[in-house]
């Protein structure tokens, strides 16, 4: 049935054009009482990136759809870096100071590795079925509060957040119904995508992990790539990376901390893949930046990301549709 697919799609506009909403107003409502720029591009605009992805693993928790939550935040950080950083370099060359790459680079690996480790964390004790429990997104959370005071007293100050101009008094009003109305827009699309994505994958005959690695996750990825293209044809190089890196830090710590609290996230064993290939993208991304003298990702190398990014979704929809091609259909 089309209305599913469509859903699906409906969902992530609300989610993007909610998320658009929501961070301008509290940006120009925060920037009005006198929070600085810092504060609001540490908070605020970080979380407004990565705001689609929280709102459908919410709406998945509490649906105990664990696979598209799981799916979405590893699908999203595998997209941020091959996909998009790669579209970015095929615009205009990434260029990054040296400094830049040893303080936050390192983090989106770090980030990856953890989340590994915590969700096999049982398997690789000879437990019960690997999963990242409740515990474990306690301790994902203590990564994202150690991340933010390293953020905030280390990395300081950051190149290239945007400048909030300060609310008119008389339009607080209207900032707050498009805050409102913001919220609303990620509340009703999150639930719109984890159904349309539930209902898709059970018409593709798709685990619902493959629809959130895949559609979800590039969906919910749409605002880093609008920020990461616009970055890159202005040759902003750091706001571009550290939109990327960033998201993928939240999105492995905070989000995921968020929707393990809410419930067990269990890892079947073909999800040890999913992990490495987040992993292995973000060491292919140290290697493109150190390749040289210059800490430049080349057109050639967004490129050759890029492609490795369609073998992944290859690999995907080969899992999927193989056995039905063996087997032939279910009479």
């Amino acid at each position: 049935m089309i209305i599913y697919p469509l859903m699906l799609l409906a969902g992530l506009g609300l989610l993007v054009k909610g998320a658009d909403l929501f961070v301008d107003a509290a940006a120009q409502l925060a920037r009005s009482l006198g929070v600085s720029s810092l504060a609001i591009g540490l908070t605020i605009v970080a979380f407004g990136t990565c705001a689609p992805e929280l709102f459908v693993n919410v709406a998945a928790g509490i649906s105990g759809d664990t696979g598209i939550a799981l799916g979405n935040v590893v699908g999203s950080n595998i997209a941020n870096i091959l996909l998009i950083l790669g579209i970015s370099a095929l615009i205009q060359p990434i260029s990054i100071p040296r400094g830049m790459v040893w303080r936050s680079v390192p983090f989106s690996l770090l980030t990856a590795v953890i989340v590994w480790v915590v969700a096999g964390d049982m398997g690789i004790d000879g437990w019960f079925l690997p999963a990242i429990s409740r515990s474990d997104g306690l301790v994902l959370l203590g990564y994202f509060f150690v991340f933010i005071v390293y953020a905030v007293t280390i990395v300081a100050p950051f190149a290239g957040l945007p400048h909030v101009p300060p609310a008119l008094p008389g339009r607080l009003g209207g900032i707050t119904i498009r805050m409102l109305l913001g919220f609303c827009g990620l509340l009703v699309g999150g639930r719109m995508t984890v159904d349309g994505a539930v209902v898709l994958a059970g018409m593709m005959g798709a685990a619902s992990t493959v629809v959130g690695l895949t559609v979800v996750a590039v969906g919910t990825s749409l605002p880093e790539l609008v920020t990461c293209i616009v970055a890159a044809r202005r040759g902003e190089s750091e706001i571009a990376v550290g939109n990327a890196v960033g998201s993928n830090i939240f999105n492995g710590f905070f989000i995921l901390g968020i929707s393990a609290l809410m419930g067990p996230l269990p890892l079947d064993p073909a999800g040890h893949v999913d992990m490495a290939f987040m992993t292995a993208a973000n060491i292919l991304l140290l290697l493109f930046l150190f390749a040289g003298r210059e800490r430049v990702m080349h057109r050639q190398e967004g490129m050759l990301a890029i492609l490795i990014y369609g073998v992944y979704i290859g690999y995907l929809l080969f899992s999927v549709f193989a056995p039905v091609m063996l087997t032939g259909p279910a009479a």
